[in-house]
């Protein structure tokens, strides 16, 4: 049986805020937004990826304080490429580091306005193999 990772749940205080950062300067796909009774909430999609996030007041998504979910990780295949991407896009990140020379050694991290904490980790064998085939 597979186990699928499908959704995050992202805290954050402001939905429009988010919207705007997620979608208009991480460049996430804005799956759905539903606003019905007295639910409001989204779902985004990194490019390329299975797994998506969801925030807003929807079940379950105001457990977590605004800003506490920290470590979530994007993987890319030129991280120079991707730093240079979000930077262009007026995303405060960090310096890349590289922790081991080895694939899938090099890092660099960013907040979202909340303070949630994302990690931006190379691994340039997904440039020829991705973990979803590309159609």
């Amino acid at each position: 049986m597979d186990w699928t990772l499908e959704v995050v749940v992202v805290p954050i205080s402001d939905m429009a805020r988010s919207i705007e950062f997620y979608r208009d300067k991480l460049g996430f796909n804005q799956d759905h937004e539903t606003d019905v009774g007295g639910m409001h909430f989204t779902q985004l999609t990194p490019p390329g990826s299975g797994c998506s996030i969801v925030f807003g007041n929807g079940p379950g998504m105001r457990s977590m304080e605004p800003g506490t979910l920290k470590g979530l990780q994007l993987v890319v295949s030129d991280i120079n490429a991707a730093r240079e991407e979000l930077m262009s896009r007026g995303v405060d990140v960090g310096d890349i580091t590289v922790f081991d020379e080895r694939d899938g050694g090099t890092f660099f991290g960013f907040d979202d306005p909340d303070g949630n904490s994302w990690a931006v980790q190379q691994i340039k064998a997904r440039a020829d193999k991705p973990l979803i085939p590309r159609s």
